[in-house]
């Protein structure tokens, strides 16, 4: 058992995601036996291996898949790395000789160093370099390449945990779930599953131990994971293929069984990403993450290039809610001309607004960018800073975006201290935004990313939900108060899950926002029960001692998630 984080029922053979290659020894010299001139051959072999079965690869891929595996085949036969390596096999170089891999090691981290001094699109092709490095050094020890397997047929990746890197060349066609002994319900596998609609589960120990090619049976909603299924996992398998299908039209508009309105929107980062989620029915957009626009850089975006990548996503929602999220950086997301890589503890940093700060002016010319944008397109722009956690940090940030010309800002509420000073908050800013993966890792103090905590960090912690309906509370009496109202939407991955939707709406929330893929299976649970049956199962989540209890209790009274696979 782990935890599950995307619906969906499948039975297929085990492909383990191979072990992240281990820096070679240092200082141990040539192998036994052999000769520089031994060593030599064995790169200049070994690269050409690496480069033809990287070209293999990409003639059969298409898309992004495609420039990616070209990009990185080219390098795996770029002389500066070949050469470099094979002179540092002469010991009359530095006075110490090695071995071929340790030669590959430090001539891939020179290399690399120099394409990130270069800055632009050099500096991008630095972890090119880098992959290579350690295809190379897999195959001169005989070892699996790194990366996504290959197979002719459809697989269950199992690995530790998947690094965003890794996910380049995930193929949905073939691989058809993802079970992983690491991560958490909010980590970058379980997001990913969620962007591509694979089942997965997390958090499961000894995954990584299941031999290639053993049978499974995954259940992405419930977290089991069968080896040698039976009759009876390969018909659940078989009926949730059907019901897949059933699950994949959203007609663009949610009610309530009784007519309560609650519109379902979509997270997106790009313009390819908004024409996505506008085929799927999204209602607008809850969280445009702006991150993508800066991050592998050296130097901040200009103005025109930021008015463009937000004009891409704006052009597919005319008339339509857009809610932008200034930039995120720091944490997981560090930038090198923004944030500080020495922090002890950068969760707890400078992040998100507080970037503002230490690097003052970013923010001011990211709102001006977003204005220019809102003012070339018809969608209805609403601007929101993350990492809000007190009232005059909400005053701030309104206030500069006002400037900008910017009339509907906000806040997200990740913060506890925000969650529970919501009517301070909303007192000056237009509404609020619940993140609810780092409310969960704020409020529980749990990394999102450890597999260990994984119990923890999960958004149906009774903990997490009180807050939740702090700042609906929060919000509605600042509402009673001015006259005006302040709407709370979710913009975290708990809003993808349908029965945890329900207690959203129950709590107070006017909008939730999702993976496009999680639309029509939120649609299809939510529009069965009225406001007062959600109203209801809040409740009995709120009462629960644990999150497993709250989750047990709701899906209890809610037997078309069962019946669905949900």
């Amino acid at each position: 058992m782990g935890v599950g984080v995307t619906p969906g029922r499948v039975v297929g053979p085990v492909r383990q995601m191979p072990a992240p290659v281990r820096e070679p020894e240092a200082g141990a010299g040539l192998p036994a036996g052999s000769t520089a001139e031994a060593e030599a051959e064995r790169i200049r072999t070994a690269s050409k291996a690496v480069q033809a079965s990287l070209k293999a690869r990409a003639a059969g891929a298409s898309g992004d898949a495609k420039g990616v595996l070209e990009a990185t085949a080219l390098m795996a036969a770029d002389p500066m790395l070949v050469k470099g390596a094979i002179k540092l096999l002469d010991a009359s170089a530095d006075g110490g000789s090695r071995s071929a891999e340790r030669a590959v090691w430090e001539s891939g981290a020179a290399v690399a160093e120099k394409l990130k001094s270069l800055g632009g699109y050099m500096a991008e092709r630095s972890a090119d370099v880098l992959d290579v490095r350690s295809r190379i050094v897999a195959e001169l020890r005989g070892l699996p390449a790194p990366g996504i397997p290959v197979a002719d047929e459809p697989f269950v990746l199992a690995a530790e945990d998947l690094a965003p890197a890794d996910t380049a060349t995930l193929d949905p066609a073939k691989v058809i779930a993802l079970v992983t002994s690491a991560g958490g319900p909010q980590s970058h596998t379980a997001i990913l599953a969620r962007a591509l609609g694979l089942p997965a589960v997390v958090a499961a120990e000894g995954v990584d131990a299941i031999s290639d090619g053993t049978v499974v049976f995954v259940d992405g909603a419930a977290g089991r994971i069968v080896s040698e299924p039976g009759q009876a996992e390969s018909d659940a398998a078989a009926a949730w293929t059907k019901q897949a299908a059933a699950l994949a039209q959203f007609t663009g508009t949610n009610v309530l069984a009784d007519g309560h309105v609650l519109p379902l929107l979509a997270n997106v980062a790009t313009g390819k990403d908004a024409a996505k989620a506008a085929a799927a029915g999204a209602e607008g957009v809850g969280l445009l993450r702006t991150e993508f626009c800066f991050l592998d850089r050296d130097t901040e975006p200009s103005i025109e290039e930021q008015v463009a990548a937000y004009g891409a996503v704006f052009e597919h929602f005319p008339g339509k809610k857009v809610v932008i999220r200034t930039l995120d950086a720091g944490a997981d997301k560090p930038l090198p001309f923004l944030t500080n890589a020495e922090e002890p503890n950068p969760a707890l940093g400078v992040r998100g607004y507080r970037t503002d700060w230490t690097s003052p002016g970013v923010l001011a010319r990211q709102l001006e960018a977003i204005a220019a944008a809102a003012a070339a397109h018809e969608a209805q722009v609403w601007v929101m800073a993350p990492m809000i956690a007190t009232p005059d940090e909400a005053e701030h940030f309104t206030g500069l975006a006002r400037q900008a010309g910017l009339s509907t800002a906000g806040v997200m509420v990740e913060v506890p201290s925000a969650a529970l000073t919501a009517n301070h908050i909303l007192a000056h800013a237009d509404f609020a935004s619940l993140g609810t993966n780092d409310l969960t890792q704020y409020a529980m103090a749990a990394d999102r990313m450890l597999g260990p905590l994984a119990h923890l960090n999960n958004p149906w912690q009774p903990a997490v939900l009180a807050l939740v309906k702090a700042t609906c509370e929060g919000a509605a009496a600042t509402a009673a108060a001015t006259g005006t109202p302040k709407p709370v939407g979710v913009c975290g991955e708990s809003a993808a899950d349908p029965g945890l939707a329900v207690v959203l709406a129950g709590l107070g929330v006017t909008s939730l926002s999702m993976t496009p893929r999680s639309l029509a299976a939120v649609n299809t649970v939510l529009k069965t029960v009225t406001l007062e049956k959600a109203r209801e199962l809040a409740d009995l989540a709120l009462a629960a001692p644990t999150a497993q209890q709250a989750r047990d209790a709701v899906r209890a009274h809610l037997p078309i998630l069962d019946e669905l696979g949900l």
